[in-house]
């Protein structure tokens, strides 16, 4: 079996955009005819380049191969421009590829791909949302009345209530505040009293009916987060994420030690090399590998089997499109140390028009497809509908210090 052709797309995701702007998807296809699906969290160039970037790898290292080597695969493209170091860029359009070819895999062996992985550990999977606005943008700029789930409690407390009611038991936030590519700074008063708001009304709403994970990204410095976590503390949320930027893992430990919040980290790392100094320096008891940055399926399991040997549990990220979900549910359903899911509400709206079958969720848990390999098959159709255009960047800080 060889891999003949890639082909990719860029697909825009119409509003409320949940999810980010667009989706970075590619196919492999094989000389025998069986197709695989990935998908890249990449949000470093535009998503025209990433896709070019994405094919030109396909190219030099995949084309003409077997997809079963994806160790070989690996190091091959690890090793590209004579780098052997965790590359962020690179390995978002490395995790797309190498996702198709365990759907490709699990398709040959007419095996869903968690039972390649060392077979099914959990049943369902646990999953949360964030809270989003009813109506409108999912940006926090955008909405027009300067009120929304992100700034208002009682607005929070409702869409959290409801989110209680539909089967979650877990809802995330972040309302800490802008930031920006000057980060980290210290948190505003103004910034630590609405947090403070915003999850107190949370916490009276729905009790003990469900977990908060309190979000924030990369905003703080240490003694600037170690403020917010003493506000925050008494409601007693499930997590602390990503409260100081991720390259110093050192300096995320400071805070670690220093709360008795779980510190949550990953979504902007890449490969076994990244986390094993999270977890060397002991910097957080969750980690959040995004499947579609981290390195694929095959680098998550060895990074999940790490945090195992150090109590640490798993917590996949996903902001991005249904193809990193499926990915993430494939190894989630493998590892002992799972935690939870990040769950794009249920996985409605245009994530599941973008599939051929939607991600089963019922009360709350994700329910693994028995489907080989991903157990989900992208709509092409859909896709060549819904071209993205723009040149924007999936996510983007603000471009100026913020000043108090």
């Amino acid at each position: 079996m060889k891999i003949t052709d890639v082909k990719t797309w860029v697909v825009g995701n119409p509003p409320p955009g949940i999810g980010g702007k667009y989706f970075i998807f590619v196919k492999l296809t094989t000389d025998s005819g069986v197709v695989g699906y990935g998908e890249a969290y990449n949000a470093t160039f535009s998503a025209h380049v990433t896709a070019k970037m994405i094919e030109d790898m396909a190219e030099r290292y995949l084309v003409g191969r077997d997809p079963h080597d994806i160790e070989n695969f690996f190091r091959r493209a690890y090793s590209s421009g004579f780098t052997q170091r965790p590359d962020v860029s690179g390995m978002g359009c490395f995790s797309a590829l190498e996702m198709a070819c365990w759907d490709i895999v699990g398709k040959e062996a007419n095996k869903p791909v968690y039972k390649l992985l060392g077979g099914q550990v959990h049943q369902t999977l646990r999953s949360y949302t964030y809270l989003y606005p009813h109506t409108g943008s999912v940006h926090s700029e955008d909405a027009p009345s300067g009120k929304n789930v992100y700034n208002d409690p009682d607005l929070a407390a409702a869409c959290a209530l409801e989110y209680v009611e539909q089967g979650f038991n877990a809802v995330k936030l972040d309302p800490a505040g802008p930031y920006t590519a000057f980060d980290g700074h210290q948190p505003r008063l103004i910034d630590i009293d609405v947090s403070t708001r915003m999850i107190k009304a949370i916490r009276e709403a729905v009790g003990t009916r469900a977990d908060i994970l309190f979000g924030t990204h990369g905003q703080f410095t240490a003694s600037g987060a170690l403020r917010m976590a003493r506000a925050i503390e008494p409601y007693d949320p499930l997590w602390f994420e990503e409260p100081v930027p991720p390259d110093m893992p050192e300096v995320m430990a400071q805070v670690a030690r220093a709360t008795s919040i779980p510190i949550a980290t990953g979504e902007r790392l890449t490969t076994k090399s990244e986390f094993a100094r999270v977890i060397e320096h002991r910097a957080a008891t969750i980690l959040q590998p995004d499947l579609g940055r981290s390195g694929g399926i095959l680098e998550t399991k060895k990074i999940a089997a790490m945090a195992e040997a150090y109590h640490i549990q798993v917590a996949p990220h996903c902001y991005c499109g249904p193809i990193v979900g499926a990915a993430n549910i494939q190894l989630a359903v493998t590892l002992p140390n799972f935690l939870i899911l990040e769950s794009l509400k249920q996985w409605d709206g245009f994530h599941a028009t973008l599939l051929k079958k939607k991600i089963e969720w019922q009360d709350g848990n994700v329910i693994p497809s028995k489907e080989p390999g991903l157990g989900v098959e992208l709509n092409e159709d859909v896709c060549d509908a819904h071209p993205y255009s723009g040149k924007d960047l999936h996510l983007q800080m603000m471009q100026t210090p913020l000043m108090p």
